[in-house]
Order: C-alpha cells, then structure tokens, then sequence
C-alpha cells in the first residue's frame, strides 16, 4: 500500500491477490527495498522463500533470489523464510536468510547466493555463528551488520 502524506486511506501498489507463488501475488512479504535508480521495490517473499523485485507500475515480480515455486532451500539458490534484503552501491544483494541461520551475498544479476555470515542450518550464540537474522545493513565501509535476533544481539562482521 501506499499512503500520500495526511491521507488515511491508501492505494495498492502491487499483490492484493491472495496469497500464493504466481508472479502476480506476494505471500507474507516482510521486508522492503525501494531502488529510487531503478523505481524497482525488492520484497522479502517470506511465505514462500524468495526475494522478488518489480517495477512499480508493473503487474508481475521477477525471482531476484530463492526458489520461484514457493519451496524452501538450503543451497547457494535456496532460501528459507528470507526476511530483509539490501544492497551495496554496486547493486550487490545481501539477503538475511532466517531459518537457514545466514546471510546470503549476490553479485548483481546472479541467482547464486554465497554465505558470508552464519552457517547453514547452524543456530548457534558464538561470533560467527547466527540465530534466526532478521535484518541486514551496511556501512560506508561495506561492514555488515546483522539483528540477530535469536541470540538478542546485533552483529558486526567486516567487509567481505
């Protein structure tokens, strides 16, 4: 939705279709991303594992990571319950990949993710290790911070 300032009534920018995995419905979308270069918004798919991005204006999502078919992974293009994407300024996706206890990098264009924080399928307290990430950031210096939110911490790990 989106609301204009003062208004108390909004418009539906994208879904609004029921829940499901077609490319013109959202199922649990969580966390957002709007590219004010592109005028695309990225949204944490989390019903259904993947991270989708579309145009505003336009009707139907492309895959920008996770399975298109709705199914949970734990491989370099499996995602799952992704809760928060972001992005450098070379347009890399890092995406907090919550029940897979990671965080997962992108270079731009690809479908391959590589773990840069966390360890899949590892819940665990120690520096290096995640539970259930949440939200992801990034300073100027390209370090990476985490919510952690399981362990009730929130983490640095530096540049990758």
């Amino acid at each position: 939705m989106s609301y204009a300032p003062g208004s108390l009534s909004g418009t539906l920018v994208f879904g609004g279709r029921g829940a499901g995995t077609s490319n013109e419905q959202l199922y649990s979308p969580i966390g957002l991303h709007m590219d004010l270069l592109t005028n695309n918004l990225v949204v944490a798919n989390y019903g259904v594992h993947n991270i989708v991005q579309f145009t505003l204006g336009q009707s139907n999502w492309t895959i920008a990571a996770g399975n298109a078919n709705g199914s949970a992974g734990v491989s370099s293009i499996g995602l799952n319950r992704p809760m928060e994407a972001t992005f450098d300024s070379m347009n890399n996706m890092y995406v907090a990949d919550r029940d897979n206890n990671r965080i997962q990098f992108y270079q731009i264009g690809q479908l391959n993710g590589t773990t840069i924080a966390g360890m899949t399928g590892v819940n665990d307290s120690t520096a290096t290790k995640l539970s259930w990430p949440r939200s992801v950031r990034l300073d100027s210096q390209l370090n990476l911070y985490v919510a952690d939110s399981n362990n009730h911490r929130i983490q640095k790990f530096l540049r990758y």
